[in-house]
């Protein structure tokens, strides 16, 4: 059985997943499913920010002209691409985690106030002690149709990579609206609650074990390699 995958993240991080899949072997279609736009925030008084808490690269990419004022403070960047993004503009990168946005605010050491630059769909972030953080909305996440996938969907040999909840949700929304077949599509999530954001009804849903590309790529390329040692069902006979 052949497994195709398929990418349905915002640019610029569509092109850095399809790139990586690539490198791996991986038959892999992009479509983003969803376009990043920039909202106005206001800057707070930078004198009381210690530091800025970032949870993707989006936030850096899409940040606007008031990151301006904040360009010598201290970056706790979630992981190595929204890293990249920060030192690529300019910032000094403080902390960069591996684990998600809690675990970077965890290994804060207090007393520290950040601001944590972020999107609409956001996690919620429960600070430690002596550690404090104000946040702003820098951007949004806007719906596009998925009818381009859908001829790849409808073929059986869809493996989904998912990497944001409102995606996973949109992802089931359009999969209904165009009638296809949930059984028949699967699907690898970033983590437990984007899985849970696709709902069920799928032929099988996938967590990697950390919030990492890496290990999500590694993922789906196990999943293809365990798609191909099953052999073909021979076709009935009259």
């Amino acid at each position: 059985m052949s497994v195709h995958l398929l990418a349905l993240r915002p640019e610029p991080g569509l092109a850095a997943t399809l790139g990586k899949a690539r490198d791996l072997g991986l038959a892999i279609t992009g479509l983003p499913l969803s376009a990043i736009r920039p909202l106005a925030w206001d800057c707070p008084d930078p004198a009381g920010v210690d530091g800025l808490l970032i949870g993707s690269a989006n936030a850096i990419l899409h940040g606007g002209p008031e990151l301006a004022r904040l360009a010598a403070k201290p970056v706790f960047a979630v992981g190595e691409a929204t890293a990249a993004a920060a030192r690529a503009a300019g910032f000094t990168v403080a902390l960069t985690g591996s684990g998600g946005l809690q675990g970077v605010l965890d290994a804060i050491s207090a007393p520290c106030h950040l601001l944590r630059i972020a999107g609409e769909e956001h996690v919620p972030l429960s600070p430690p002690a002596g550690v404090t953080f104000a946040e702003v909305i820098a951007y949004r996440s806007e719906p596009l149709p998925l009818d381009p996938a859908a001829p790849l969907l409808a073929s059986g040999e869809a493996l989904v990579l998912l990497h944001s909840a409102a995606t996973a949700a949109h992802f089931a929304a359009e999969v209904d609206r165009l009638g296809l077949p949930r059984e028949t599509i699967t699907l690898a999530a970033l983590g437990p609650r984007i899985a849970a954001a696709a709902g069920e009804g799928w032929a099988a849903i996938h967590t990697s074990a950390t919030p990492d590309e890496r290990t999500l790529l590694q993922l789906a390329f196990d999943l293809c390699r365990e798609a191909r040692s099953i052999p073909p069902i021979p076709p009935r006979q009259p």
